[in-house]
């Protein structure tokens, strides 16, 4: 009798989601999407918004960075202050909200390099980066990981 019951509690509890919070506590409300934030930035430098997405990879060494799939694009997301991490593994592809402001800003090559060296990616693939990027970033207060 034991055992069922230890077998039917190990059943229940992998079937609930886990939900885990890191940074500021944020609500899924009032969820945006990036074609109306990127409209709103062409009338002012930056904007608070919530946006949502699945996880496409992490910082490998820290959890200091994500790259987050938003519809038909990719934003590379970043923490407010270094002040929190994300797991380095086991989120690729887990459902996530996070709030936060989203710009427009020059990414330097060194900063290109250090973020491609953090991803594990090539030599020769590092050494292809030579051009700094203008682009939509992110610097995030709160996230959700579901």
């Amino acid at each position: 009798m034991k055992n069922i019951i230890l077998i039917l509690l190990i059943i229940l509890s992998s079937c609930t989601q886990s939900t885990s919070n890191y940074g500021e506590i944020i609500s899924k409300d009032n969820i945006s999407n990036l074609p109306s934030v990127i409209s709103e930035l062409k009338n002012s430098g930056q904007i608070e918004t919530t946006l949502s997405g699945k996880i496409i990879s992490t910082c490998p060494k820290k959890g200091c960075w994500m790259r987050v799939e938003t519809g038909n694009d990719t934003l590379f997301i970043k923490f407010k202050d270094y002040g929190f991490f994300v797991p380095k593994s086991n989120v690729d592809g887990k459902d996530v909200v996070f709030k936060g402001t989203a710009f427009y800003d020059t990414v330097s090559v060194a900063d290109q390099k250090h973020y491609a060296q953090d991803a594990g990616k090539s030599k020769d693939e590092i050494e292809q980066i030579v051009y700094d990027q203008y682009k939509l970033s992110f610097i995030a207060h709160g996230v959700i990981i579901e």
